[in-house]
């Protein structure tokens, strides 16, 4: 099955690492991976190292907005990124288009409307309550051609909208995962980082690690810290990222200046973007996920692997999971008091840190591998071509009158019309979405 993999923007960011993984480990026997994306930034490169093909078209300008001027700007890049993704899709033919975002689906839907191409909107997002966000429900669900892997059930929820009882038969959940290989224990990291950092190694240690932005909770994550300084005067914060959408270079300055009045910027490391996260995180002795609104949680993830416990705020995809004392530690969302007292409480218990971690660690590889991952994944490609080989079947038996077919999963014709396709694919208890 030759898929093309199309992601809008050419910065690797979370959806762009998860790509990456598939297309590392993707069965090439059996999946031709194919992708376009940006030129710019970083994503193509990578790709290309992992020997996949790789495509390059403009990158797409599009953010939720109420300015008239910015979304006339915005409908022109839509336009011509569709015009040229379209060209692309002419020229490769694929059996599938696996679109990397919501605005990657967008791009897909419209760039292949009459030449039959199967798409699939891979729904890394919480869409905002925004009269574009019912526009893109609605485009969903009027395109025949596409189905939606959602990272979460709290993103599969969001997505359906008020179209819950429509769209929920065409969203599938798919858990999202990491490459445990990446995260393995390195004993070397902690001593290593604190050097550089001038941290010694009995100081407490926590730190936020992800892009810099405001509903990555950096800006609060500082204040509840200075709160909490007073009770646990040695501890070290390390904020890890980079801004990059938008006014995010503003919120990255805010969240100095507020150090800095609240007196605590010589406790507080400001890292800027780092490609040893998997070190940083071993140097932590608590990960801190302060976010007002989070499709999954990637970084937690990241953060288990590497044996480091979590503390994060209780919202959408997070409690899919972390379980409250036993894997991981949960606050309310946008309630700093309760965040400080966190802090404080698992920094002054070494033995429920551990605990946490250990269990955390025992938790992500049980559940969150990439083997298990790309199991699915595959699963789901494989089912859907065979649906859509069942669907042109029936096409042509309408056509030609009723006869005994035999269809690519060996049954036949008569079978297939009264029997669902089966599910290879073993769905962990809570797990809802079909294809």
């Amino acid at each position: 099955m030759k898929i093309l993999f199309y992601n809008h923007t050419g910065q690797a960011s979370g959806a762009e690492r998860l790509l990456l993984m598939i297309l590392a480990r993707i069965d090439r026997d059996n999946f031709n991976p194919i992708v376009v994306c940006p030129d710019q930034d970083s994503l193509s490169s990578l790709v290309a190292k992992l020997g996949v093909p790789v495509e390059t078209i403009a990158g797409l300008e599009a953010r939720f907005t109420w300015r008239v001027g910015q979304l006339a700007r915005y409908c022109k890049s839509f336009f011509e990124v569709t015009r040229q993704l379209r060209a692309k899709a002419a020229a490769i033919k694929p059996d599938l288009i696996h679109a990397n975002s919501i605005r990657a689906g967008l791009v897909a839907t419209a760039a292949t409307l009459g030449l039959g191409t199967r798409v699939v909107w891979h729904l890394h997002d919480l869409l905002p309550r925004h009269p574009l966000s019912v526009l893109i429900r609605l485009f969903a669900l009027v395109s025949p051609n596409t189905r939606m892997i959602a990272v979460s059930e709290a993103v599969a929820t969001n997505f359906s909208g008020r179209f819950s009882h429509r769209l929920k038969n065409r969203i599938v959940v798919i858990l999202n995962a990491i490459d445990l290989d990446s995260f393995s224990p390195d004993h070397t990291a902690k001593r290593r980082i604190r050097k550089e950092l001038r941290v010694r190694e009995s100081d407490p240690l926590i730190g936020i690690v992800g892009q810099i932005t405001p509903r990555k909770g950096q800006l609060e994550l500082v204040r509840a810290f200075a709160g909490a300084l007073t009770r646990i005067p040695r501890t070290v914060l390390v904020v890890a990222g980079a801004p990059l959408f938008n006014r995010d270079d503003e919120y990255r300055i805010a969240v100095d200046q507020v150090a800095a009045e609240r007196g605590v910027r010589d406790r507080v490391r400001m890292l800027g973007a780092r490609s040893d996260i998997g070190a940083i995180m071993q140097a932590l002795d608590l990960l801190i996920v302060n976010s007002t609104a989070e499709p999954f949680g990637l970084v937690i993830l990241e953060a288990m692997a590497c044996g480091t416990p979590v503390l994060a705020a209780a919202v959408d995809g997070i409690p899919e999971i972390i379980e409250h004392g036993k894997n991981g530690w949960l606050v309310p969302s946008r309630d700093e008091g309760a965040l400080a007292e966190a802090i404080i409480q698992l920094n002054r218990d070494p033995e429920l840190r551990a605990r946490l971690a250990q269990q955390g660690k025992q938790h992500v590889a049980a559940h969150f591998s990439a083997d298990r991952y790309l199991r699915e994944l595959q699963s789901f490609y494989s089912e859907y071509a065979n649906a859509l080989a069942t669907n042109r079947v029936l096409q042509s038996a309408s056509i030609s009158g009723p006869r005994r077919v035999v269809v690519a999963t060996g049954l036949t014709l008569n079978e297939r019309i009264n029997t669902q396709l089966p599910a290879s694919r073993a769905e962990p208890p809570g797990r809802t979405g079909s294809v």
